[in-house]
């Protein structure tokens, strides 16, 4: 194995940084991580929020659905500069822009300016797309999904420290003497500095393939107008996975901003139990989503696209039917086993969808990962209405979700993924 190539990597090893490939991949899902600190950074804080601003429940599910519902829109352009302009550019941008909201949110002392910074800090959901892309081009075909499972996964992990440490992060600020109703707004400027020194890094560590930054090399603008958005909206087959990822990423997005709540108004949990609670969902991705990966990988060399897709299909049964038991159970052991199972699917969903996204349309990679990745983001905002609603709890909110979940993994089941060859982006330039 040659860790200094100009090529994909044929293996994943994860303990090394030598090699423009490992060092992208170690910066790439670090920096997704730190992005979920300034993404959900504010939803175990929101119990404190929530009586600092006097907000109402139906506020509260306008500023959940705020949280998620930009990214939709950004996730697709994110998808097309990753093509045209390349990951390394559009990274460290979207760090530097996104900063600015998360550290300025604590300037908000009424529900509409928290709402408008709420939704300004969504655009860093984008970042999933550029993690994803560039794990794609940096490894091959037989590892690609293990890599970008591995990648999501260690990234999402961001939102269970997030929920775990930010509460931590706040009292420590209560600790120095400053009230609630400052200690959340000061808290919220750390993520806001990880940001930027992630950027830093990105920058000047990163290049955007195996073979160097897009402006180096040859033929590149060919390529980019052989591959278009367009091109990857006409397939059938990214709308499935588009679905598929509202079924999975999107669920998982919605728990991360309603867990802590939920745990604490339903159980009666405190602050910082509640948000270890939660937290425990979100470390799940430590594997679960590699697992997903690396599952889909095996099942791939198999069985082609038609394995996966069944592969995933059973995985959005099960976590729909483990949703549905935790919105129906009463007692928190109860719903904490409900979480932990339905935890596991759902990730593992996460992780195979991006194990399929690759070979979608090999030329058109950064829309088609796009496009899914906005999948998870309309999932997340049609579960926010749920939890807005007055006329229904949380509990049934959840019920109504899983069986969404099972009927999105039934058209998984029926649909044909094995349209075209079973072939891997290029580096440089047909991944474009």
């Amino acid at each position: 194995m040659n860790l200094t190539s100009n090529k994909p990597l044929e293996s994943l090893p994860i303990f090394r940084i030598k090699g423009v490939q490992m060092r992208t991949f170690h910066i790439t899902w670090l920096s997704f991580f730190v992005c979920f600190f300034g993404w959900f950074g504010l939803a175990p804080l929101m119990k404190v929020v929530k009586d600092d601003l006097d907000l109402t429940k139906g506020q509260i599910g306008n500023i959940i659905i705020a949280s998620v519902a930009v990214t939709v829109v950004a996730r697709v352009i994110i998808g097309k500069l990753c093509d045209t302009w390349g990951p390394r550019k559009t990274y460290t941008a979207l760090l530097v822009l996104c900063s600015v909201p998360v550290m300025a949110v604590g300037l908000a002392h009424s529900y509409e300016s928290f709402l408008l910074f709420r939704l300004a800090i969504g655009i860093i959901g984008a970042s999933f797309v550029i993690t994803q892309y560039h794990t794609s081009v940096m490894f091959d075909k037989n590892i690609v999904g293990t890599a970008n499972a591995v990648a999501g996964g260690w990234g999402n992990l961001g939102g269970g420290i997030t929920n775990m440490v930010m509460p931590l992060i706040f009292a420590g600020f209560v600790g120095l003497g400053y009230l609630p109703t400052s200690a959340w707004r000061l808290a919220m400027i750390v993520p806001g500095i990880g940001l930027l020194l992630m950027a830093v890094l990105y920058w000047n560590y990163t290049k955007d393939t195996p073979a160097g930054n897009f402006d180096e090399l040859p033929g590149r603008q060919k390529a980019v107008k052989e591959g278009s958005l367009a091109d990857a909206a006409k397939d059938y087959r990214t709308w499935i996975l588009f679905l598929a990822y509202g079924a999975c990423f999107g669920i998982e997005v919605t728990f991360d901003n309603v867990a802590a709540l939920f745990f604490a108004e339903k159980f009666g949990a405190s602050l910082t139990t509640a948000g270890l609670l939660a937290g425990s969902f979100g470390f799940m991705n430590l594997f679960a989503r590699a697992l997903g990966g690396i599952v889909a990988d095996r099942v791939g060399r198999r069985f082609g696209m038609r394995g996966k897709g069944l592969l995933l299909a059973v995985l959005l049964l099960l976590e729909g039917a483990g949703i549905v038991y935790f919105g129906l159970t009463g007692n928190l052991t109860g719903a904490i086993i409900a979480m932990v199972v339905f935890a596991l699917f759902l990730k593992m969903a996460n992780g195979t969808t991006y194990a399929m996204v690759p070979f979608i349309n090999r030329k058109a990679l950064g829309s088609v990962s796009g496009i899914v990745g906005a999948g998870g983001n309309v999932g997340a905002v049609l579960a926010g209405f749920l939890f807005k609603s007055s006329a229904i709890s949380y509990s049934e909110a959840f019920v109504y979700i899983g069986l969404a979940v099972a009927v999105v993994g039934g058209v998984v089941a029926l649909t044909r993924f094995c349209k075209v060859e079973v072939t891997a982006p290029e580096p440089g330039l047909a991944v474009a």
